[in-house]
């Protein structure tokens, strides 16, 4: 995949790092002359020492054939201002960090998919963590929704239960859904019949953050 990173600060870096891992082909406009010294040199990559708020810089990292435009940059004007430029250009695939949630909808406006506020959800993992250290995978989607993995204990309510009785029964609250089920290295949907077992590594999707009392739930 062909793919413009703009912004090689924190963020930017990591998913360089990640993306050019997975062979894909990266171009990097970092304005800071000295970060784009530092990847250049730590990665094979084309890095382009530019301002990315400009058209012609984002033809020149080559705008017309590319995938995907993704901009990482702590200052969501310069992030804003990318996505309506990559917008015009017709970039097929367009990605933001949004670093305040309030300016999320204007990116959604230019047709940009987006990650709000970053810090915030690294607090929420570092808080999980320490607070719940049951919780494997933490993730938190729009809205306040949330996915996490918990595996369940022998004594555990949910065992010998399948999915279905466990929502007529409403062990677990309707806001909660087992999605996914791990079981001797093996993933397999939650269908309705799925009976949970003792050690089984469950997935869900929550629409609230989880509670404690859902944690004691599964873990018994």
């Amino acid at each position: 995949m062909y793919m413009i990173i703009v912004g090689a600060g924190t963020i930017g870096a990591r998913l360089i790092d990640i993306a050019t891992k997975e062979k894909n082909n990266v171009v990097v406009i970092e304005k800071n002359v000295e970060r784009a010294k530092e990847i250049s040199n730590k990665y094979d990559v084309t890095v382009l020492n530019r301002d990315a708020t400009s058209a012609e810089s984002l033809r020149e990292a080559g705008s017309d054939r590319t995938n995907v435009l993704i901009t990482t940059t702590s200052d969501d004007a310069v992030n804003l201002m990318v996505v309506s430029i990559a917008n015009r250009l017709e970039i097929p695939s367009i990605v933001s960090v949004v670093n305040e949630k309030d300016h999320a909808e204007f990116f959604r406006k230019l047709g940009a998919n987006v990650m709000e506020n970053p810090e915030d959800v690294v607090a929420n993992h570092l808080y999980t963590a320490v607070k719940r250290p049951q919780v494997d995978d933490f993730a938190i989607l729009s809205n306040g929704a949330q996915v996490f993995r918990m595996m369940v204990k022998e004594e555990g309510p949910l065992v010998g239960k399948s999915t279905s009785e466990i929502r007529k029964q409403q062990i677990i609250p309707s806001s909660v859904l087992i999605v996914a089920i791990e079981r001797g290295g093996n993933v397999q949907i939650a269908e309705g019949e799925t009976v949970i077992e003792s050690e089984d590594l469950l997935t869900f999707y929550s629409v609230q953050r989880v509670t404690d009392e859902l944690i004691e739930k599964v873990t018994g």
